[in-house]
């Protein structure tokens, strides 16, 4: 009896040891995986659309004065192709109208005041000049007639006559210093009413200027693009503030993929990672590029969903210029984490409290044997540390019977 005791606790003392080390027999229903290197690449898949390489941007006019915001009226169809001039969006021109309205009758004012001041100056100097000549002629008159022989004319009468030749040679200069004086006072006149005539023109001038820049052209060939806003495309009713960007018209002949990767998945996402590109409305061709900017955050797609996404350009190695136009939406799918590792099944890892294990099959059974995980693609996982090639690992716990699908130990699978 004692010695059947003493057997049976030797025996659990061996149980004990053996489950202390997690080693299990190998059950002959568990399956197993051969660890080898091999080349290692984690494909993700992002949407986006396409854009080009290089676009010209239109953009709202700039008025000769600050008036304000400028109310759409009409604007082309979004992708619709364009001629260089052709007409792509006009602008509300009602205020740029009645400026020129009012400049126009600022100007015939102006123009009549100076027809009528130009009349006035001629009459006024026309009768200073007639007073001069008149004067002149007195004067002359004075000259020729004057008495001065005392033997013949009386004292008084010689004097009287030389009052007289003086009086006429101040009238004469006072009409011609009153000539002068109008002349200069008219064409002073003048001169303000040609002010006022000079700015009427002028506001005809940036009236006419801002009127044609109410309408925006094509600046060449190419596709009308409306940009996106936080409120959407800009619509007829929208008002724009002068100089800002509204729409582009792309150069066709270089595309890039511009996509949203989530930020779960953008663990590697790098500059120069190689990258193939289907276009929806193509799903038969496929366009090989290279990532060539991420954004440094990720950011919202839509305002007030939480989910996050990096903004990454793809260029391409082709632009196919029969298929590919800026919008099109497309399916990107991005090579990352390339390397020849250590791989195996996702089933094979097992996590204890946070660590992450393996059975590696021994001569005796299957030991639990802790790992270092690196990147994982959504059936593989690279293991850094803890396994070599030719490893046979099991893909369950083979602790636990086949039909069981809880955890091992204080652990289960990932």
């Amino acid at each position: 009896m004692i010695a059947a005791v003493c057997a049976l606790a030797a025996g659990g003392a061996a149980a004990f040891e053996l489950r202390g080390t997690e080693v299990a027999a190998p059950p002959s229903d568990v399956p197993t995986f051969v660890v080898q290197r091999v080349a290692f690449a984690r494909r993700i898949s992002a949407d986006g659309t396409l854009r080009a390489v290089e676009a010209t941007p239109i953009l709202a006019p700039q008025a000769s004065e600050d008036s304000g915001a400028l109310k759409v009226t009409w604007i082309a169809t979004d992708g619709t192709a364009v001629k260089t001039g052709d007409v792509v969006m006009r602008f509300d021109a009602a205020e740029r109208e009645r400026a020129l309205h009012d400049g126009r009758a600022d100007l015939d004012s102006a123009s009549s005041k100076l027809r009528e001041e130009n009349i006035k100056s001629s009459a006024l100097v026309g009768g200073r000049d007639d007073d001069a000549s008149l004067a002149a002629a007195e004067l002359d008159q004075q000259h020729h007639f004057q008495p001065q022989d005392e033997t013949l004319f009386a004292r008084k009468v010689i004097i009287e006559s030389q009052v007289d030749e003086h009086l006429a040679a101040a009238k004469q200069q006072h009409a011609l210093q009153a000539e002068g004086i109008e002349k200069r006072l008219s064409g002073a006149k003048a001169g303000v009413i040609a002010v006022d005539e000079n700015k009427a023109k002028l506001a005809i001038s940036h009236a006419e200027k801002d009127l044609a820049s109410m309408v925006v052209r094509a600046p060449h060939d190419g596709l009308f693009v409306i940009e996106n806003r936080r409120d959407g495309p800009t619509k007829i009713g929208d008002q724009l503030w002068p100089g800002q960007r509204f729409a582009e018209v792309p150069l066709l002949d270089a595309m890039e993929a511009e996509l949203f990767v989530l930020e779960v998945d953008a663990s590697g996402l790098a500059a120069g990672e190689p990258a193939e590109i289907v276009v929806e409305a193509h799903p038969d061709r496929v366009y090989a590029g290279k990532i060539r900017v991420v954004d440094s955050l990720a950011k919202e797609r839509i305002p007030g969903v939480p989910v996050r996404y990096f903004t990454t350009v793809v260029t391409l190695d082709h632009t196919d210029t029969a298929v590919m136009k800026p919008g099109q939406r497309v399916h990107g799918t991005l090579v990352l984490d390339r390397e020849d590792a250590l791989v195996v099944p996702r089933e094979a890892i097992v996590d204890v409290s946070g660590q992450a294990y393996v059975y590696r099959r021994g001569a005796t059974g299957f030991d639990r044997v802790a790992v270092e995980l690196g990147a994982a693609s959504a059936g593989r996982v690279v293991v850094k540390t803890g396994v070599t090639a030719g490893d046979v690992v099991a893909l369950r716990d083979p602790t636990r019977a086949s039909d069981d699908t809880g955890s091992a130990g204080s652990g289960g699978k990932p």
